[in-house]
């Protein structure tokens, strides 16, 4: 096994609560005729009754445990981690040099008195290329007697260059003039985009934490060998805790007296350590979900998301790093900002649409779309709250065909038939909400649609966005109601309980006939109580461009409608 494929073990990888692994695997398959696809859908609503033994709760890891400690010594590089660029030839590297204070009285490290510099080669071969990058530091103040504030380490963030795809690469990261390096690690890079060219394998969690069943995720995740990690937000749950490190699964539950949000931003870096050997060695790409909001004094939010990661915001043409987007292989993936402005007449709208109208489908037959809270959830918790934000970009992404959309935020699992504005769309995307991560925080359990369990709907605004665009429904079997009195008809597959699941991008072949590896992929979801290599959802997603041809925009207006106007001139 080649060092590229050798992974530390971390924490139990028995049954427990396991996130979504994706697969997506160029290989050559024989569909069975057991497993469903899209096309054979819509299917009828089906809700797996509540298994109550198996419970949705999570103790968090202690600052004791030794994983979440600092074992590194002076200015040596401690939470390293990989993420990607907008595409395949760079990668940036991350870490942090110095410890973290906390209290009164604080004096932030100098970022200027520590030098940024990776160096890296092709694996098997020496070390001889140097990048250099820059540095920061991050405050957490609050303007409140006996709240304790915080100031960070110094954060490194380097971006390689000119890399060959699918390549397996060495590198150590730190200050080579102290001298302070990081031991060698390893990396691959991702296949050059194309039809028939994708990862081997990508992880996908949401809503993860850092709990005794976030170790058995990662560890679960781990052993799986992901090329490829994303996190659709709620990273460390920092925010269920008062600044004295006293925790509690619901804040608002047991700190309502608390004159601001409090957090406890030393679990970002017991985040970052217990991270380390997965994420030092597996690019991860994360967007922002409402446990970084974090609010602070002068009324900044999501500085430990924006500062501790690094985001290919300028590569791939965003002024933010709450929407970027990036290519892995024959897939472009957009990651889309809930907590920021989606207004159409807005920078992400904006920004949305320019870099839909450049996405070249012959080069990424697939277009994957994730944020943090569902739009289609039919769980209590959450209901509609995203509503507003459907309403100005769910246009835009049936309009330019988006196949898949990931989402978390709901503690469940769920997965749509293909739909559009609430209704069936042989069209639309399936959306997956894969909220149900290692947390601390309850299962959700309880749909909208069960008696005495629809939500008022004043009630269902995002808190953080505010505005009002869930109204009733208009049409279909609920028109005039809020809610549905059963599982509504998008809504194919619900589960209240933990599970992972795999995707796979085949060149498949149907009896005689061959469909090519950009129309299939494989989806399946596993219950965590069950054997691993049991299914509790699978289905294959079936692309259909010929059924579902894309209209791209100049201007406001589809091509086909812009050269109909030129061609009256």
């Amino acid at each position: 096994m080649d060092a590229g494929r050798t992974y530390l073990q971390m924490g139990s990888v028995s049954v427990s609560l396991i996130e979504l692994l994706l697969l997506l695997s160029l290989s050559f398959v024989f569909v069975n005729g057991g497993i469903p696809s899209t096309l054979d859908g819509p299917f009828e609503p089906v809700t797996v009754p509540l298994d109550k033994s198996f419970r949705g709760n999570a103790v968090d890891l202690p600052d004791t445990d030794p994983r979440v400690q600092r074992i590194v010594e002076g200015f040596e590089p401690e939470q390293i981690s990989v993420s990607l660029s907008a595409t395949y030839d760079s990668v940036w590297v991350s870490w942090i040099t110095g410890e973290f204070q906390i209290g009164d009285n604080l004096t932030p490290l100098d970022p200027e008195t520590i030098a940024s510099v990776v160096q890296y080669g092709t694996y098997g071969l020496e070390i001889t290329d140097e990048a250099t990058g820059y540095s920061l530091i991050y405050n957490q103040l609050y303007p409140f007697e006996g709240l304790q504030n915080y100031t960070s380490g110094i954060i490194h963030h380097v971006c390689l260059t000119g890399l060959k795809p699918d390549t397996l690469y060495q590198y150590q990261c730190g200050d080579p003039y102290i001298p302070a390096m990081s031991e060698v690690y390893y990396f691959r890079t991702m296949p050059v985009s194309g039809p028939k060219s994708y990862p081997n394998r990508i992880a996908l969690v949401g809503d993860l934490g850092l709990t005794y069943n976030t170790t058995s995720t990662v560890g679960h995740l781990m052993s799986n060998h992901p090329d490829l990690v994303l996190l659709v937000g709620d990273v460390t749950y920092a925010n269920l805790y008062l600044t004295n490190g006293t925790g509690s699964d619901c804040y608002s539950c047991s700190f309502s007296q608390t004159p601001i949000h409090e957090t406890y931003q030393p679990r970002w870096d017991y985040w970052g350590r217990y991270m380390q050997p997965f994420l030092s060695r597996v690019p991860i790409m994360v967007v922002e979900g409402n446990h970084e909001i974090e609010q602070q004094a002068e009324n900044q939010t999501f500085v430990a998301y924006s500062s501790r990661f690094a985001f290919p915001s300028d590569e791939s043409g965003s002024s933010s790093t709450f929407y970027y987007s990036f290519n892995a292989g024959g897939i472009h993936f957009i990651m889309l900002g809930a907590y920021i402005s989606y207004d159409r007449s807005g920078n992400q709208y904006e920004w949305l649409q320019r870099d839909l109208a450049f996405v070249d489908r012959e080069v990424t037959p697939w277009l994957v779309a994730a944020w943090h809270p569902p739009w289609y959830s039919t769980y209590k918790a959450h209901y509609r709250e995203a509503e507003c934000m459907r309403v100005e970009m769910e246009d835009l992404l049936y309009q330019y065909g988006v196949d898949i959309v990931f989402n978390g935020h709901v503690h469940a699992y769920e997965r749509s038939n293909r739909v559009y504005n609430y209704s069936l769309d042989p069209c639309g995307p399936v959306y997956i909400t894969i909220g149900d991560g290692g947390n601390r925080e309850k299962m959700a359990t309880a749909h909208a649609d069960e008696a005495d369990n629809c939500p008022e709907p004043s009630t269902t605004p995002d808190e953080y966005m505010g505005g009002f665009c869930a109204f009733n429904f208009t049409s279909g079997p609920a028109t005039g109601k809020f809610c549905w009195d059963r599982q509504p008809d998008y809504s194919a597959y619900r589960e209240s309980s933990f599970g992972h699941g795999i995707l796979e991008n085949h060149i498949v072949y149907l009896c005689v006939l061959r469909v090519k590896n950009e129309t299939h992929a494989l989806w399946t979801w596993h219950r965590n109580q069950d054997m691993y290599n049991n299914a509790g959802d699978q289905i294959y997603i079936v692309r259909q461009p010929e059924r579902c041809p894309v209209e791209p925009e100049v201007c406001g207006l589809t091509v086909s409608r812009h050269m109909q106007q030129i061609n009256r001139k």
